[in-house]
């Protein structure tokens, strides 16, 4: 039988210290010391994981995920990379590893990655837990299923439309699992997070020697999506240029990578999604209206959770339950206070907002029950009377932007406290390394 993880560092000690990690969570392993001998075992055997470190004798990790993305672009690779290398670490993440993490090897860090890593593993080849996942009983909701159920079956393109955080990208899993094309590959793409000057390469992948620093052959997206789906995720951040490219490759169903003159044929499903008005951007020429009606065939909206009614409530004794699993402890409940705060309030971030609310009221609260008080400011203040000028201080800044500038103010005071130490700076926080390298990036502190 084929192990859990398969572990890749001609470092012994490396090996072994992960090795005992992996066993307390019930995990087997298996070990290689190079990347001739990684390669050989994954092309005989199934895992759900790998973990690779960056530096090999007769190679690095990017040769193994570079394998990976071209033959098995489901199963999470994560990079072990040398201390405060940012640059490797940046190298493995584009080009295909799902997370890193560098040495010393922290075993919390190390479990969380883990954690994260055979969650979004198990998204992918678990139907039914991908299906539970769209949790909610507002006639919305139901609608929404109903309409995934229709749809899955046909090839035609999908437009998902939606407000940032409600889980657009799961409902693209949700109709690939759904249809025929399971069994294939399902490859979503931020395309937002691209470089511009990347793009092409990226989407339609390069021969050998197509430019400086093209040392071998890349698949794309599209090849890679070959036989699946392929999400096209925030799809109106791609520039015009690139929108010509696409649209021609969704037309002719073939690519033509960079460097090259031939065409390679790919069977792929369009699904994409925007939290922005795409129809306006047409009106206003920022997104070709042509590549509009070839991606806009079937138009699915996902509910704001606002509209949701009481989904918010099972979805957040959804969260807690998670929480407790993920951190070995009682699952904590709300108050009824506390659900009817949850139950009135706006939710401009929706579902990825109160799974952050929850996870932070989970920290400060001390008993069994989350009280309101325990949530956010604005959530302790809804039941004040109406024309209470201490209801909220935020002087008519949007509540977004007001709780982000707070968190800015509290990460940049930490990281100079630890003189900009982020391992440090994340303990002094409460956070895990991943968890403040996320914020560092959204909230723009360099």
């Amino acid at each position: 039988m084929s192990a859990d993880v398969l572990l890749i560092d001609d470092e012994p000690d490396i090996l072994e210290l992960m090795s005992i990690s992996l066993a307390r969570l019930s995990l087997t392993t298996e070990r290689a010391a190079c990347v001739a001998d990684a390669l050989a075992k994954l092309d005989t055997q199934q895992y759900r994981l790998v973990l690779t470190d960056m530096n090999l004798p007769d190679g690095n990790g990017i040769d193994i995920v570079h394998s990976i993305k071209v033959n098995q672009p489901q199963l999470p690779v994560a990079v072990i990379t040398a201390y405060g290398n940012a640059e490797t670490a940046v190298e493995a993440m584009k080009a295909g590893a799902f997370d890193f993490i560098p040495k010393p090897v922290d075993t919390k860090q190390l479990n969380a990655l883990i954690d994260q890593a055979l969650r979004q593993g198990d998204d992918v080849v678990d139907q039914s837990a991908i299906t539970q996942r769209l949790i909610g009983s507002s006639n919305e909701m139901e609608a929404l299923r109903q309409q995934i159920t229709k749809v899955a079956t046909s090839q035609a393109p999908i437009f998902i439309n939606g407000e940032s955080g409600t889980g657009k990208e799961l409902v693209a899993r949700m109709i690939h699992q759904s249809g025929t094309r399971r069994d294939g590959p399902f490859i979503a793409v931020n395309c937002g997070a691209i470089p511009e000057e990347l793009m092409e390469s990226e989407f339609f992948g390069h021969k050998k020697g197509a430019f400086t620093g093209a040392t071998q052959e890349h698949l794309g997206f599209f090849q890679a999506a070959d036989g699946g789906t392929l999400f096209l995720d925030e799809v109106a951040e791609l520039p015009l240029s690139m929108q010509v490219k696409l649209l021609r490759s969704i037309q002719e169903k073939s690519v033509r990578p960079v460097g090259s003159t031939k065409e390679q044929s790919v069977n792929v499903r369009i699904l994409s999604a925007t939290h922005r008005d795409l129809a306006d951007d047409v009106a206003q020429n920022k997104f070709r209206q042509d590549l509009f009606y070839r991606l806009h065939v079937i138009d699915l909206k996902v509910p704001p959770l606002r509209q949701r009614g009481n989904d918010v409530i099972e979805l957040a004794e959804h969260v807690l339950t998670r929480i407790a699993n993920t951190y070995e402890m009682p699952t904590k409940q709300l108050s009824e206070p506390a659900k009817q705060a949850l139950r009135t309030y706006d939710f401009p971030g929706n579902v990825r907002e109160l799974e952050n609310l929850l996870e932070r009221a989970v920290a400060l609260s001390d008993g069994p029950v989350i009280a309101q008080v325990d949530l956010p400011n604005n959530f302790a203040a809804t039941d004040i009377p109406e024309g209470n000028s201490q209801v909220s201080s935020r002087n008519g800044v949007p509540l977004e932007e007001w709780l982000a500038d707070i968190e800015r103010e509290e990460i940049s005071n930490a990281l100079e406290h630890c003189k900009w130490n982020r391992t440090e700076a994340a303990k002094v926080l409460g956070l895990t390394f991943r968890q403040l390298r996320y914020k560092l990036k959204k909230l723009e502190i360099e």
